[in-house]
């Protein structure tokens, strides 16, 4: 029997109700040939005494209310009670072991057995490792500890995890190369995208919403959440430089908007669902990935890259190292380089097919296949021993 096929999986990620990220891809295709229970984000730092912070958190209380839900056939999402916050090593402990008691009571109403646990996220040391696993993966997608608002734990907690953990998956070079130096078996397994998705920009019988369809044309436009990696100062010279155009952003917002303040081609939409991105798409003339050049941006691995380009678009981005390596970007070193590379994508005009056919075989199930060869290559090494 192939890795990965048969299996029960314990996958400790972000909320299942957000938006889809690398985490819900690859673990709605894992849940086609596996029994998966999807364990709601346990959280990387203290909550915030803001309204955000409270809707989530009532949010989370909600969801832990309804119990064990069935999103997918195959895969069940659990979000467990705990006590945020990483202050009091003893309120810590006594959390973890709050999960872990959850967490086992819901692998007992699914008659899971010695699973893989799959964590995303350093805050699930505390439990990963303790269910009676038959492996345990730590899949690594951003440098935790540099988050603004990450908690001085978070180092301490990433390194309790990749302790325990038989294989680490790092999604991009520069996260394997830090943590191969924590770990011996760390692997590549770069983000991939829903290219049938987003390559719906290329019908002519999708329809640009009315809310983008509207506006003047050309459009430079963005989607993802507007937090602080987001070079806001970057986007206000872009629109500062085609004063004509309309430059769209569409996301949540987590971080203060100053820099775009004044700015009259500039329109915040807020957030859109998934399913609508490929009509904003098909609006778009160009996109943009305008992270800034800090630790953080520097071992990221934009799935807005990757989205761009199967919708067909010119994507003008900063200068990160993975998306030097992404087909059909284009990488600006310069504040001056960056917007000569968004002038020149604006002459070439919209969305092409053949530029969404250099992502067509990256998709999440060739990824997928990535990892049940590194899978299958532990257990293999493991059966010889």
């Amino acid at each position: 029997m192939r890795a990965l096929s048969g299996t029960d999986i314990v996958c400790f990620s972000n909320d299942w109700a957000g938006d889809p990220l690398s985490k819900t891809h690859l673990m709605r295709i894992l849940a086609r040939e596996n029994r998966v229970l999807w364990v709601d984000s346990l959280g990387h730092r203290a909550p915030r005494a803001d309204a955000r912070d409270l809707r989530r958190a009532l949010g989370k209380l909600r969801s832990a209310a309804g119990g064990l839900r069935e999103v997918a056939p195959g895969l069940h999402v659990l979000t467990p009670l705990y006590v945020p916050g990483y202050a009091s090593a003893a309120v810590r402990r006594a959390s973890q072991a709050l999960v872990r008691l959850q967490v086992l009571r819901a692998m007992r109403r699914l008659g899971l057995a010695h699973p893989v646990s799959w964590s995303f996220l350093p805050s699930a040391a505390g439990v990963a490792g303790t269910l009676g696993e038959a492996l345990v993966v730590y899949h690594v997608v951003d440098e935790f500890s540099a988050f603004s608002d990450a908690d001085a734990r978070v180092p301490e907690l990433e390194r309790e995890l990749l302790a325990r953990a038989d294989l680490v998956l790092a999604s991009s070079e520069p996260l394997l190369a830090a943590k191969s130096a924590l770990h011996p078996r760390v692997r590549l397994v770069r983000h991939g995208v829903d290219h049938r998705h987003f390559a719906r920009a290329l019908d002519p019988a999708t329809r640009v919403p009315d809310d983008l369809a509207r506006l003047p044309r050309p459009v430079i436009g963005f989607f993802g959440l507007l937090a602080d990696w987001i070079d806001l100062g970057l986007v206000r010279a872009v629109a500062d430089a085609w004063p004509a155009a309309s430059v769209v952003l569409i996301g949540r917002t987590a971080a203060p908007l100053d820099a775009l303040r004044g700015a009259p081609n500039v329109h915040l939409l807020g957030h859109r669902p998934y399913a609508d991105l490929p009509g904003y798409c098909r609006g778009f003339d160009v996109a943009l990935t305008p992270f800034r050049l800090n630790a953080l941006a520097r071992a990221a691995n934009p799935l807005k890259a990757r989205e761009y380009v199967a919708a067909g678009l010119p994507n003008v981005c900063t200068d990160l190292p993975e998306l030097r390596a992404a087909p059909g970007c284009t990488v600006a070193r310069s504040r001056g380089e960056f917007l000569a590379a968004v002038g020149r994508a604006l002459a070439e005009g919209g969305p092409r097919r053949e530029r969404s056919e250099l992502v067509r075989g990256e998709s999440w199930e060739v990824r997928v296949e990535e990892i049940r060869a590194h899978v299958g290559e532990l257990l293999d090494g493991r059966r010889a021993a």
